[in-house]
């Protein structure tokens, strides 16, 4: 890049701790989240510090292509844009005045296959590329859904994503991801960076859908082209810890019959802080494993062999496994 690199985090950071400052008594007093079944918090606190994550990350990408030598007229960024901003209204409309799960639905549909539609880069290339797209837009829009699901404790969002989006922006400054996804990635690091100090255990601030939703996408989006770059099984290691928390705890609901749609705290993170963690060691070991898990897809780009990545995909494995199990065995007196 052009730039010195770590501006554009700086840039977004600060963007988005300035528009927090601006926004929240407007929060504070239209979009108050009150507790629900959902919830770990106990008293109402004010949502919707996603708008200026969001905000900060568009921003800083669009004000920082052109001097970073990115040219913006093909549809890919645009659409991106576009259905980021998209999900956002949906989440913003939907952190006020909740929509029907069937229309949020039809629009995250909407928004991740415009995205997909527009990707650079293929996944399997030995596949008819309409089987391909179709895969990729389903698992884009469970993957926009699961970060909304997890996005239910302080700091959560930021200990699953940073780790991931840090080793990206670093993987582009080697030259081995393409300027563009580095510059959305260290856009939106710099957003939930400015965002941690207003949603630090006990939060004063909680992101919303109108962060959870947009910040689903663009990460989906950011590993997609790190997939179609080659780095498929970096691209499934990076997101591991959340992944696996919200499918299985997905797959349990169901098997127990339970209205998977409804607000809940299922989720292991969630189980962890009844069986007697503190919300601060949650987070603290979701952020630890998310960090050796981009150590783990680092090392399957740098010997790309077999055998090591079927290695580093075990023992990702075998270190999110651990964690979910940790969370979910009540935690002895005084332990």
């Amino acid at each position: 890049m052009i730039l010195a690199p770590l501006l554009v985090v700086l840039l977004a950071a600060l963007l988005c701790a300035g528009l927090i400052l601006l926004l929240k008594p407007l929060l504070q007093r239209y979009a108050l989240a009150r507790p629900n079944a959902r919830s770990s918090h106990r008293v109402p606190t004010p949502q919707g510090g996603g708008i200026a994550i969001i905000a900060a990350a568009l921003l800083t990408s669009a004000v920082l292509a052109a001097p970073a030598g990115i040219a913006l007229g093909g549809l890919e960024l645009p659409v991106l844009a576009l259905s980021v901003f998209a999900l956002a209204v949906v989440g913003a409309v939907d952190d006020i005045r909740p929509l029907p799960a069937s229309l949020r639905l039809v629009i995250q549909a909407g928004a991740v296959a415009a995205v997909v539609l527009t990707a650079e880069g293929r996944l399997f290339p030995g596949l008819p590329l309409g089987w391909e797209r179709a895969f990729a837009i389903l698992a884009g829009l469970w993957f926009v859904n699961l970060v909304n699901f997890m996005d239910g404790l302080d700091w959560m969002t930021l200990a699953e994503f940073v780790p991931p989006l840090a080793f990206l922006f670093a993987l582009g400054l080697a030259g081995r991801y393409a300027p563009e996804p580095m510059l959305v990635a260290g856009a939106l690091l710099g957003g939930l960076l400015g965002f941690a100090p207003f949603n630090r255990p006990v939060a004063r601030l909680f992101m919303g859908d109108v962060g959870s939703l947009p910040v689903g996408l663009i990460v989906a989006w950011l590993l997609f082209r790190l997939a179609g770059e080659g780095g498929l099984a970096a691209a499934l290691i990076l997101p591991l810890y959340p992944l696996a928390d919200a499918t299985l705890t997905l797959l349990w609901r169901l098997r127990r019959g339970e209205a998977v749609w409804q607000a809940h705290r299922s989720h292991y993170y969630q189980v962890a802080t009844v069986h007697g963690f503190p919300v601060r060691e949650v987070v603290g070991s979701v952020f630890a494993v998310q960090a050796a898990l981009a150590a783990l897809a680092g090392a399957t780009l740098l010997w790309p062999q077999p055998a090591v990545t079927l290695a580093c995909l075990a023992l990702a494995a075998g270190l999110v496994g651990w964690l979910l199990r940790r969370f979910a065995t009540p935690r002895r007196v005084g332990g």
